[in-house]
């Protein structure tokens, strides 16, 4: 079945229009035929069909919201991952998960009062995801919301500010300190314990683990680990994304933090109102929309940045990162 024929283009609250695209572009069942043929098996043979279609949109927008195909749990979703195609990578990272079905993860499990800060997923990783894509399969009665940010927008604005600045850090690089513990505590956003997030209780292979990442590791008196990556660039360029210089750092979210930091290479401060002001430029380019059951959101992760409103409870979203 050609895409065209299945899928028709829709709207949802809180799309804007960037460059003449759709962001997100929302895709809905076209409306012919019952209920099955527009359910998550007919949505599973329209993507396989599809791919390279699949793909070019959520390159193009950045973002590909599918809703309206009724995926109820995390089988029916994990099979709309395997029909994408794309290639599986394990997360690696300071938020507490846990694994559910196949492909299919918990989203950040720390306390829905808090806000997750903007990041691309991985960022700071050698090898970090393609696209991540969420599910939702509890929406939440208020808040929660997935707000994401088309990177590129950021660097434009940071460069109209902070030309030399911007040139600077791009050109000397970053430094990030991360402080992570033994074991999970769920009670914390960024609570994932180094046995978990390495896989190992093993220091000596978590050593290893890490260097593999790109990280060097200090061991804490109290069990915990500092690790230490860097240099980072400010920005990134990737292939098949108009030339875009996508902010492609975790600075505002690690500046001055308990658990964290971030300077340049060289170890010196990065200029704290420079921070603030980005952290403003990111909030006024969010994008966002209230999760419905079944909702599918494919972004980006080379062009967007994403978090998570604080939340009421209920509220259960699945991710799945791939190559």
């Amino acid at each position: 079945m050609a895409a065209t024929d299945f899928f028709c283009v829709n709207e949802c609250k809180g799309q804007k229009t960037i460059d003449g695209e759709q962001v997100p572009l929302v895709l809905a069942p076209s409306g012919g035929g019952d209920a099955k043929s527009n359910g998550y098996e007919a949505l599973v043979e329209a993507v396989k069909a599809n791919r390279e279609w699949v793909e070019a949109k959520v390159v193009a927008n950045s973002g590909l919201l599918l809703r309206g195909f009724d995926v109820r749990d995390a089988a029916e979703f994990n099979a709309v991952v395997e029909a994408l195609g794309w290639p599986d990578i394990r997360y690696v990272g300071p938020a507490p998960r846990t694994h559910v079905h196949g492909r299919v993860w918990t989203a950040n499990e720390g306390p829905l009062e808090e806000f997750i800060y903007y990041h691309h997923e991985m960022v700071l990783i050698k090898e970090f995801p393609g696209k991540v894509i969420l599910f939702c399969e509890v929406p939440p009665p208020s808040g929660g919301e997935t707000p994401f940010v088309p990177s590129f927008r950021v660097t434009e604005r940071a460069l109209e500010e902070f030309p030399e600045l911007v040139e600077k850090l791009d050109e000397q690089g970053l430094r990030y300190t991360f402080t992570a513990l033994s074991k999970n505590d769920t009670k914390s956003m960024r609570g994932r314990g180094w046995e978990d997030a390495f896989a190992t209780s093993d220091r000596g292979e978590a050593e290893k683990r890490a260097r593999a990442l790109g990280m060097d590791v200090e061991w804490l008196p109290d069990g915990g680990v500092r690790t230490i990556l860097g240099p980072r660039k400010l920005t990134r360029v990737f292939p098949g994304r108009k030339g875009r210089r996508m902010w492609f750092n975790t600075v505002v979210g690690m500046h001055g933090k308990e658990l964290s930091s971030a300077t340049l290479a060289d170890g010196s401060e990065i200029p704290a109102d420079f921070v603030r002001r980005c952290g403003e430029i990111i909030e006024e380019e969010s994008i966002q929309f209230r999760w419905e059951k079944g909702d599918i959101l494919i972004l980006d992760n080379l062009a967007t940045l994403h978090g998570r409103r604080p939340s009421l409870p209920p509220r259960r979203v699945l991710v799945a990162t791939c190559k």
